[in-house]
């Protein structure tokens, strides 16, 4: 054993110590969270929502997450629901989306073979919505 050895041992631990206390520290960043639609009513107030983080599309109502899919298409078609059931409330509401989001949901849509409005109403169909509702839907 060398005269250095625990020099060499306690430097090793302060390091590893000082390592941990920097992770500790900086935590690694939260994945980032994309906005990429909106629906507000005249106050402004928002109402619902949709965001993407680590590659699937959030959909917010209320505050609350209502849920997270990979499919633009399906996020999309139900926050156009969701203006259009305000809308018939009598709640006028203003929706905006993002180009990428739309540009998502309708390729989606293309992969299957299908225009979006289809989609839109295949998926107002599937969620039991009337046929008036789904006629509406486009």
């Amino acid at each position: 054993m060398s005269i250095h050895s625990k020099g060499r041992r306690e430097a090793k631990k302060k390091l590893a110590e000082r390592e941990r206390n920097q992770a500790a520290a900086n935590p690694a960043p939260k994945p980032a969270v994309e906005p990429h639609a909106e629906l507000r009513d005249q106050q402004r107030t928002l109402l619902a929502g949709i965001v993407r983080r680590d590659g699937e599309w959030v959909l917010g109502m209320d505050g609350k997450i209502a849920g997270e899919t990979p499919s633009a298409a399906r996020v999309l078609a139900l926050i156009m629901q969701a203006a259009e059931l305000h809308e018939r409330s009598g709640t006028p509401v203003r929706l905006m989306y993002s180009d990428a989001l739309k540009d998502a949901a309708h390729a989606e849509a293309a992969e299957q073979g299908i225009d979006f409005d289809i989609w839109k109403r295949n998926l107002a169909t599937e969620l039991g919505l009337g046929a008036k509702d789904a006629a509406a839907t486009h």
